[in-house]
């Protein structure tokens, strides 16, 4: 199987957008807690407040569909409606170079 790269651009509501970081940041410690979680970070752009991105990569397809089946994924899914602005923009890749070899 190949390493999935996962990267998500997500606007908050107008007046959510501080609501939503914490949220994302919520997610950060048991995403990286599973198994195929490579590695799993939350970036907000430098000249847009309210645009927020994560950047996580899964060992594979399965891990990464395993992870939205999780509680803390649901309940952040269950509450996208009142903090996002539009739909998330979820972006899937599979790497296609040699992982670093610090991470072989």
């Amino acid at each position: 199987m190949s390493q999935v790269t996962n990267i998500a651009f997500i606007r908050a509501r107008s007046g959510r957008s501080e609501e939503l970081g914490r949220r994302l940041l919520d997610l950060v410690v048991p995403s990286r807690q599973e198994p195929g979680c490579i590695n799993y970070d939350v970036h907000r752009s430098d000249i847009d407040a309210d645009l927020w991105c994560v950047y996580e990569n899964w060992r594979s397809a399965d891990d990464l569909a395993a992870h939205f089946d999780l509680p803390h994924m649901r309940a952040f899914v269950a509450d996208v409606p009142e903090l996002v602005d539009g739909d998330l923009d979820l972006r899937r890749f599979l790497m296609m170079s040699e992982p670093a070899p610090w991470r072989l």
